[in-house]
């Protein structure tokens, strides 16, 4: 049975997905072998097929860890009592900042994306459309209040946020002159600006 943990109490699956995150950030994942993945994270082979069944499953789940956290996050601004302006904000500067955070994920996944396999491609793009559409709720919601405006679809609205989020990896640097907060209070307010009635 492969162990748990290591000397400081961290889950094999969690070592393994940074040792991958690492890796892939660096050399890129079709560089990666499986090999350096288990040497950096101290485990086996059989751990890591334990744990996941391919490195394509690490790929994966470098995704869909990120994107996890933000649904769970954005699920709880939308079924807040607040009102759809503030938890619009609160989302849109939200999923900037855990992008942030987050950035090598993103990047070696909007990098790396092409060589999941279909099916894990079709499932990855569901779980975004499922956030994406949440996300266009709430502008849904905004305008039928007549609280933004409806001349720009909403489907449009999305994706002009969200491709500023998707290339936060090609501009964005922790020693800049913005924090993280900074660009998310900035991109939010753009977003809220462009939806004013």
């Amino acid at each position: 049975m492969p162990r748990t943990t290591d000397g400081s109490g961290t889950p094999v699956p969690q070592r393994l997905l940074a040792a991958a995150t690492r890796l892939f950030a660096e050399q890129g994942y079709d560089r990666t072998s499986v090999q350096e993945i288990v040497e950096a994270a101290g485990v086996t082979k059989g751990a890591l097929y334990h744990y996941f069944g391919s490195k394509e499953d690490l790929l994966q789940e470098v995704y869909a860890r990120v994107l996890r956290l933000q649904q769970e996050r954005l699920d709880a601004y939308a079924d807040s009592d607040a009102p759809v302006e503030r938890r619009l904000r609160d989302a849109a500067a939200d999923v900037v900042v855990t992008t942030i955070e987050n950035l090598d994920d993103a990047s070696i996944f909007f990098r790396s994306m092409h060589h999941l396999s279909p099916e894990k491609n079709q499932q990855v793009r569901a779980e975004r459309r499922r956030y994406h559409q949440r996300f266009r709720a709430l502008i849904e919601e905004g305008q039928r209040a007549g609280v933004f405006s409806d001349a720009t679809p909403a489907d449009l609205v999305v994706d002009y946020h969200f491709g500023s989020v998707h290339h936060l990896s090609t501009w964005y640097r922790p020693d800049g002159p913005l924090t993280p907060q900074q660009v998310a209070d900035h991109l939010a307010d753009l977003l809220l600006r462009a939806l004013r009635p």
